[in-house]
């Protein structure tokens, strides 16, 4: 019994103190896979804490996957696979072939649009512009909220002049977006409701503020309501972090009705619904409307953010946030204590860019490419990959996400070293999810980063492996 004395925080939770200590000693196998934790009530003793604390405690294990409980017997350890190495092998591959041009990978992991696309003239022009008209002040004059004629083109040009300038913060991304959001109004111990699978950067950010973290299914129009509703009605939640459209990495796209059930149920709840905009103007299917849950919005309990690296050039670190006015101190209060300013050179040049119509230019000409490499990808996938995945087609954004049939024995993680060994780079399944075992029989295939002369090349490659472990 003395491995499980801690010593305790009293600025953590006890039972959050208690989960982390016993998942250490699972992780370094002190306590071994399979090893009957003590009973609620005997550990509660030695620890001298009540009995609901450990009951807490090993509901916590049991959400993360690190404690099994067997009716009538007790609650057991169970040891989870590493997903660590699998992660870092991923990200350090990126690493070494970015940049380079004959590294002679097939690239279906890439999340951005394909620099080759963009015109790099028009932008050369802008900026040589803004320094002429600006000077110096383009390169250190700062504005903590944002570049003023950035916000008030994001106002006129993206939202019918429907938002005040005030209504506009400018981040670095997406992920910044979602990382002042969470320094702002969620605490340690609070509830977060996200969707499965999800983006990791939100869940590693969710994580590291020590939020309670519900998982959802998603299906094909948005989350399943029948089970947001269970988790709303048993805990207070904080927010729900969702992705509307194209939703990373299933490509799934929220119906009208379902945002329009989610916004009454904010309301209901008292929660907010973290709106991550995500590739909303790679639409291909014309019966998919773009209509967020911002635009929808009648009782201010949407937080939304929209980031242009994704389609835009990923070094130009930029996008905005529209929060609620109740909320809206807090998240400016936010932004200055993590970075005070984005840069305002790359404000300007993003300001004139959309004033003089090359980002709109910009957008159909990528949509015009990409929906053609859309349509090949999924007739190639159903040619090659018929009898041995399953999918259902996004009509937008830029990947496909798929399901590993039942009579193929691999597994994600396995297969995307076997893939990377061929040249092929695949976003395995267990990325995107909280529990490892959850992702193994997924994987995702983006078109961003590859042509259709390389396309049906490497999902050959993927059909190849797929047979040597299908069952005969």
């Amino acid at each position: 019994m003395e491995i499980y004395r801690t010593v305790f925080n009293e600025e953590i939770t006890k039972y959050m103190q208690i989960a982390r200590h016993i998942k250490k000693l699972i992780d370094k196998g002190v306590i071994k896979d399979g090893e009957k934790l003590p009973s609620i009530r005997k550990l509660a003793s030695f620890l001298s804490v009540n009995n609901d604390t450990i009951i807490n405690t090993y509901k916590k294990l049991q959400d993360e996957g690190y404690a099994l409980q067997k009716m009538g017997s007790g609650t057991y350890a169970k040891k989870k696979e590493d997903n660590r190495r699998l992660k870092k092998d991923y990200n350090d591959t990126f690493k070494k072939i970015r940049g380079e041009t004959s590294n002679g990978y097939i690239d279906f992991a890439g999340e951005t649009s394909c620099n080759v696309f963009f015109p790099i003239s028009n932008f050369k022009e802008v900026i040589n512009e803004v320094i002429d008209r600006d000077g110096v002040d383009a390169l250190i004059y700062q504005e903590t909220l944002g570049f003023e004629g950035l916000r008030k083109s994001i106002s006129k040009y993206f939202w019918n002049s429907n938002l005040e300038i005030e209504d506009v913060l400018i981040v670095s991304g997406a992920q910044q977006g979602i990382d002042i959001i969470s320094k702002s109004i969620i605490n340690v111990n609070d509830n977060v409701i996200v969707e499965k699978p999800t983006y990791n950067g939100a869940l590693f950010v969710f994580k590291w503020r020590g939020a309670n973290i519900f998982e959802i299914d998603m299906e094909n129009d948005g989350i399943n309501l029948g089970k947001f509703k269970q988790v709303l009605k048993k805990n207070r939640i904080k927010c729900f972090y969702t992705m509307s459209y194209f939703q990373n990495p299933t490509g799934m796209t929220y119906s009208r009705e379902k945002k329009k059930e989610i916004l009454k149920l904010a309301k209901k709840y008292d929660f907010y619904i973290v709106e991550d905009d995500y590739l909303s103007e790679l639409i291909y299917n014309t019966n998919i409307k773009y209509e967020s849950f911002r635009s929808l919005d009648k009782n201010d309990r949407v937080i939304y953010i929209k980031s242009f690296s994704k389609i835009f050039l990923p070094g130009i670190r930029l996008g905005y946030l529209i929060s609620p006015r109740e909320i809206r101190e807090q998240i400016e209060s936010s932004k200055v204590n993590t970075d005070i300013s984005t840069s305002s050179l790359m404000q300007r040049a993003l300001d004139l860019y959309i004033i003089k119509g090359y980002w709109k230019e910009y957008i159909n000409k990528l949509r015009e490419i990409y929906i053609k490499r859309y349509v090949y990808m999924e007739s190639c996938i159903y040619d090659i990959l018929k009898d041995k995945v399953s999918f259902e087609s996004p009509g937008g954004g830029f990947n496909f996400y798929l399901k590993i049939n039942s009579n193929i024995s691999i597994n994600s993680d396995k297969l995307f070293y076997e893939c990377k060994r061929n040249k092929v780079l695949i976003s395995p399944g267990v990325l995107f999810y909280r529990n490892k075992d959850d992702g193994l029989k997924f994987f995702r295939l983006g078109y961003s980063q590859t042509d259709e002369n390389e396309m049906k090349k490497g999902i050959e490659i993927i059909d190849k492996i797929l047979r040597k472990y299908e069952y005969k």
